[in-house]
């Protein structure tokens, strides 16, 4: 379990020890002093990020990242070892960096590390670094602004302290009992806090109940008991395969007589009954071309109901193979998830078929995505008004004044399909509860207010409407992809605008151009704006590397303050459809002007919804460390096309190639 600090360790010290890949975590302490709440990340085996807030009983709230990282992995004898930092983004209140080993003896995992910063006592020795530069002799107290990074007093310090301690495991209770010294002096929380002089030494024990939740209880620093709380999602997981729908195929009808129970399809078609066995299994079939040999065969079908594209492309195998013509040998399936078609997954049947009787696909290949052609034959608009409904929520985080504000609403959606690809999208929410009219503090900002009156919107627009906007996305060929849109696009702007995007089959590397012109709303969220109105312009380009699935990507261009400057984004996708990352904008906006925190920056989550390999939505969300007007742009169309088809690109489909496979 993660120590106190969010950091994997003993209590409130770290220890060598690392998640598994890929596991996110969520943890709460509460001590005297301080109430503690992380968010922790294994990026990579071997890199461990934390992001951090912390609530002080004397009014301060702060915010913090910390890494670990691996430096030696454990063998037989060596132990493993790893570096730290408490503190790289923040105001320093956490500030130490630190060098640990760990070694597993039976049920006893012991740490030894020595610290600098707040580790820097107690039990002491020179700073050996200092041998190396003059900077290591000294540590600034004042960190300067918060949000920036503070390297110049990394591992610096007259002194280095030494910490440790044991956990020992009792598997069969799920039960850890832990030991350890802390020689951190707590010099802040004693002058601005009940805390008295305190004992380095801290004892405490661990029970897990379930696989994925941690309850702890210690007693630290000889004067408090904490209670500490984690719940762990593993985002690498993979969706169980989706058992095969259960459906009477219309070959059944067919054979029994009873076509005439289905008057809007024609069972004595293949294509009719295609359509009609697609529909039962979530997939609806948009069109198909037949060779004039009757050889070849052609489909677009859309996937409604799949997490995975892979297993919306397995079940279109099985209704395909069964419902084709028996001339048909080749048969090309564009496969369309979430507006985006980027390949054409292609199989050859084998010769062996029997009419109803499907057969395995005797080869099967991932193609560029190609045009379908002069349909043969096309099915009428499925669903053309779609009606939605459902409880959600907003979440304002780290206001000084209150660090939750929230808002639960009803939250109407319809999307109506209009012909040429375009559609319009409209979203409402219908207030149930919230806090945001409670804000008294104003935005002290010196920029436009493109961003920081965002609680504006949140109270006076509690009930509102959060957009109506018209929207086309499609392909030219295989490698370009553009977007249009235009309406009220979002919270607090209006607006029209256009993506393009070049992305080669099978490229690693894509480019793109998006601009918007916009105009900003009024608070209460109706049709009425307000008289700022501006102009946002990108290119991006985008990486997506073959490192432990790490997306990156760089925009340049003009932001809705109009500044200028750059975003870089890393994100870690699997292949089940998590996604986690951060970014970071840095503008021509000096520090001093930008106001607290010092430049946007933040971390993006993104969570597959839907159990049992079912489901096409998705949660998704970013958390900043404070809301300011530098560096920002539109919300969800600017430079997110690339994001947004991930989940239909080759570098996703191509793993799950043996999963598509009926």
């Amino acid at each position: 379990m993660a120590a106190d600090m969010g950091t994997i360790g003993l209590l409130d010290t770290p220890t060598a020890r690392m998640r598994p890949d890929g596991e996110f975590a969520a943890t709460l302490t509460r001590q005297k002093t301080v109430d503690i709440y992380s968010l922790n990340y294994q990026a990579t085996p071997w890199l461990e990020t934390t992001f951090r807030y912390s609530a002080f009983e004397d009014g301060l709230f702060d915010r913090s990242y910390s890494a670990k990282l691996r430096l030696l992995k454990e063998g037989d004898i060596v132990p493993q070892l790893a570096v730290g930092a408490s503190d790289i983004l923040g105001t320093g209140v956490w500030g130490s960096e630190y060098l640990v080993a760990s070694k597993q003896l039976g049920n006893l995992d012991v740490s030894l590390g020595v610290g600098w910063g707040r580790f820097a006592d107690g039990v002491t020795f020179d700073n050996p670094l200092t041998l190396l530069a003059d900077r290591f002799e000294t540590r600034e107290q004042d960190t300067g602004l918060g949000g920036t990074v503070q390297t110049d007093i990394f591992f610096s310090g007259e002194k280095v302290g030494l910490f440790g301690g044991a956990r020992y495991s009792i598997p069969e209770y799920s039960l850890d009992l832990i030991a350890e010294y802390n020689p951190d002096p707590y010099q802040r929380e004693i002058l601005n806090g009940p805390l008295e002089e305190v004992d380095p030494w801290n004892v405490g024990v661990e029970w897990q109940p379930l696989n994925n939740l941690t309850l702890g209880l210690s007693h630290q620093l000889g004067q408090e008991w904490v209670f500490s709380l984690e719940t762990r999602l593993d985002s690498t997981a993979m969706p169980d395969r989706p058992a095969a729908p259960v459906y009477i195929p219309a070959s059944y009808y067919l054979q029994a007589g009873a076509q005439d129970e289905f008057p809007e399809h024609d069972l004595t078609s293949w294509y009719d009954r295609m359509r009609f066995d697609a529909a039962q299994s979530g997939l609806y079939l948009r069109k198909a071309s037949l060779s004039p040999d009757g050889a070849n065969l052609t489909l677009e079908i859309v996937n409604r109901e799949y997490q995975l594209l892979a297993d919306a492309a397995s079940q279109a195998i099985r209704v395909a193979d069964f419902n084709a013509p028996n001339s048909v040998r080749t048969i090309n399936l564009l496969m369309e998830q979430q507006g985006f078609t980027t390949a054409t997954l292609r199989y050859q049947r084998n010769n062996s078929r029997q009419p109803f009787v499907p057969s395995q696909p005797a080869a099967l290949q991932l193609l560029p995505a190609r045009s379908i052609g002069e349909a043969t034959h096309t099915s009428p608009v499925n669903r053309p008004l779609t009606i939605g409904a459902g409880i959600s929520n907003a979440v304002s985080l780290f206001d000084p004044d209150n660090p939750l504000r929230y808002q639960f609403f009803l939250q109407l959606t319809a999307n109506l399909q209009l012909p040429n690809d375009w559609n319009l999208v409209g979203i409402g929410a219908l207030d149930i509860d919230n806090n945001f009219d409670e804000i008294t503090r104003t935005s002290n900002s010196v920029l436009p207010r493109v961003r920081s009156n965002l609680g504006l919107y949140l109270a006076e627009g509690a009930t509102g409407l959060d957009s109506l906007y018209f929207n086309k996305q499609a392909g030219l060929g295989s490698a370009w992809h553009y977007r249009l849109y235009g309406g009220v696009l979002e919270r607090m702007y209006s607006g029209a605008g256009g993506e393009l995007l070049y992305q080669p089959f099978r490229s690693r590397l894509a480019f793109g151009l998006s601009a918007n012109w916009v105009k900003q709303r009024d608070y209460d969220r109706s049709f009425s704006h307000l008289d700022y109105s501006t102009t946002t312009a990108f290119a991006s380009a985008y990486w997506a590397s073959p490192i432990y699935n790490y997306d990156a990507a760089v925009h340049v261009g003009q932001y809705l303050a109009e500044d200028i400057g750059a975003t870089f984004e890393v994100r870690r996708t699997f292949n089940n459809g998590w996604q986690i990352g951060a970014w970071a904008t840095l503008t021509d906006v000096p520090f001093e002007d930008f106001g607290e925190g010092s430049f946007d920056k933040g971390i993006f989550l993104k969570i597959p919804l839907g159990g049992g390999g079912k489901g096409t939505n998705f949660y998704q969300t970013s958390i900043r460390s404070i809301q300011r007007d530098g560096g920002q742009s539109l919300e969800e169309f600017s430079g997110a096309l690339w994001w947004n088809m991930r989940s239909a690109r080759y570098d996703a489909l191509a793993p799950n190639q043996s999963r598509m496979l009926p």
